[in-house]
């Protein structure tokens, strides 16, 4: 069974689902836009929960952690690991690894550098350390969310309201763009080295929002990292391929 609830953390209220009863504790921390029950649902549903305590939350102005409603400040990535890590406190976890996704990706990044004694394990895909002007080109390409295939629009139109939505996406696509004025793009470059625990970097070969090549710059960074392609891996490889990912996952977390 899953449980919802909402605790307070940092002057918000945010909204996070759990499942399990497992002596580890994992965090799983969604893409642009995502809360735990659109990015996740076949890691709550599936991941083995004896071994496992899994939460999942939605970032501050995501899913049902509104209000406030989503800005994007230069350090909302900072911000974000902040929340995360703290909402893990709250919860009473002395002790968790990080599954993220996307921007969630970044976010879990951040926090294993900036919280070390805190974090046991780490798991990113679809993530970057920087912004290159390819990144914002692509990024262009997705702020009209009309333009979306409905399959993956229909479930955030559903859960936003289209205003909301269209807004916060087009929001989403000038904060992160803002990164490429900084040098080399940075976003969290310089944290790689301080992130000591194990990491697991899985990129989809044919991701078309992150190029692989910021799935290698990272593996290089974080010193004894791992990294898998999947050959047919796309943005959502853990959702498409589930089963396949959740194993993986499991395995390294064991």
């Amino acid at each position: 069974s899953i449980t919802s609830a909402k605790i307070q953390v940092n002057g918000v209220h945010l909204h996070y689902q759990q499942t399990g009863e497992g002596s580890h504790a994992v965090l799983l921390l969604p893409g642009m836009l995502g809360s735990g029950q659109t990015d996740f649902g076949p890691q709550l549903k599936s991941m083995n929960k004896q071994l496992f305590t899994v939460v999942a939350w939605d970032p501050r102005g995501y899913g049902k952690s509104i209000p406030p409603s989503r800005d994007f400040p230069p350090d909302f990535f900072e911000r974000d690991a902040k929340d995360a890590v703290d909402l893990m406190q709250a919860l009473k976890f002395k002790k968790f690894s990080l599954l993220g996704w996307s921007d969630g990706g970044i976010t879990a990044l951040i926090a294993a550098a900036r919280y070390p004694n805190l974090i046991h394990k780490l798991v990113i895909w679809g993530a970057n350390a920087s912004v290159t002007q390819e990144d914002v080109r692509i990024y262009n390409g997705i702020r009209d969310v009309s333009k979306w295939s409905e399959k993956v629009r229909k479930p955030l139109e559903e859960l936003y309201g289209h205003k909301y939505f269209a807004e916060t996406c087009e929001a989403w696509v000038d904060g992160i763009s803002r990164f490429a004025e900084n040098s080399d793009g940075n976003i969290c470059q310089q944290l790689l080295p301080d992130i000591k625990c194990p990491t697991f970097i899985i990129h989809g070969e044919k991701d078309p929002l992150v190029p692989q090549a910021h799935a290698e710059y990272i593996h290089k960074h974080i010193k004894g990292s791992r990294l898998l392609l999947m050959p047919e891996g796309k943005h959502n490889l853990h959702l498409r391929f589930a089963k396949d990912f959740n194993r993986e996952v499991e395995n390294f977390l064991r």
